[in-house]
């Protein structure tokens, strides 16, 4: 189920409907800074935020809503609809971290394990981790958002989970006498994108080049200055109303992101779609070999296209 909806954005416009695959965190707040850029030009919008993954993606596969956040490569190859994404919010940059009992990813064989989303990005991680390893996890349960796992394990909740680079970050900075972060391979492939209908993208090509182009300014400007992000944040806004600690620590967060890679300053494009055929075939979530797979199945470029052509690069 839904669990807020927020409105922007003037009457005359075209807008947009957006679920959210989570509530509004430190991990939105470059999304909503686009957004607000994407408003000053015009753009009319509402958002969702859903409890998981999963029920964003059936909400824009339904109709109900016409941008999701995740990657749902398992839906786009078996949906009738034609699903495309167009844009690269972030990397997988996760990282396993497991209480002082458990020193390499080998010793979670057996182990239960929390998990952002049923098929999403931490769920293929773990799938990779368990055919690279030979091992298998215990009972998989899901909890959307970093924080919130990392929450779980400070209360003994949990045992073993993957979070992204932040937190686990402030987790080892204030906790780390309790847990371990325990040695990852490297992936490169996307964690959250958005996607669409590709119909809807056509019918509505002004909006969504509006929304795609404040999103790439904001990459861009991010990845050259992080702490814009909290310079721009509407103290009005979802983000605005998070506690004050979080605030507080926009700039951290965003600094640590930017150096950990997590954020592509062109939007992924061809090289994300490249990357992201591998690592879910890989993952299970894609069927046939990745290199006869066509990204032209899965990706929309042309959004992101006429965006770096108007901005440069």
């Amino acid at each position: 189920m839904p669990l807020i909806v927020g409105l922007a954005g003037a009457a005359s416009a075209e807008k947009i409907r957006i679920a959210l695959a989570e509530t509004p965190s430190d991990e939105l707040a470059a999304f909503f800074v686009a957004l607000e850029r994407a408003k000053a030009k015009g753009l009319e919008y509402e958002w969702t935020a859903f409890s998981d993954e999963e029920l964003a993606i059936q909400a824009v596969l339904s109709g109900q809503m016409d941008i999701g956040f995740g990657t749902p490569y398992a839906v786009m190859q078996r949906a009738k609809a034609p699903i495309r994404i167009i844009f690269q919010l972030s990397k997988l940059r996760f990282f396993p971290v497991t209480t002082k009992d458990y020193t390499r990813l080998e010793d979670l064989n057996g182990v239960p394990i929390l998990l952002h989303s049923r098929g999403g990005g931490t769920d293929a991680i773990a799938n990779v981790i368990e055919d690279r390893l030979g091992i298998k996890f215990g009972e998989r349960s899901y909890v959307p958002g970093s924080a919130n796992r990392v929450v779980a394990l400070l209360s003994g909740q949990a045992v073993a989970t993957i979070i992204d680079l932040a937190n686990k970050n402030k987790l080892m900075r204030e906790h780390g006498d309790k847990f371990n972060v325990l040695p990852m391979f490297d992936v490169d492939a996307s964690d959250e994108a958005l996607f669409a209908n590709l119909d809807w993208i056509k019918a509505n090509e002004k909006a969504v080049d509006i929304f795609v182009e404040a999103l790439l300014s904001v990459w861009r400007d991010m990845n050259d200055d992080p702490t814009v992000i909290a310079r721009e944040t509407n103290p009005d806004g979802p983000i605005g109303q998070l506690p004050k600690e979080i605030l507080d620590g926009l700039d951290d967060f965003y600094r640590e992101a930017v150096e950990g890679g997590l954020y592509d300053r062109d939007g992924g494009g061809r090289k994300a779609a490249r990357a992201d055929l591998e690592w879910y075939s890989l993952a299970g979530q894609l069927q046939g070999d990745p290199s006869e797979l066509k990204i032209e199945d899965f990706w929309y470029f042309e959004p992101l296209d006429r965006a770096i052509a108007k901005l440069g690069g």
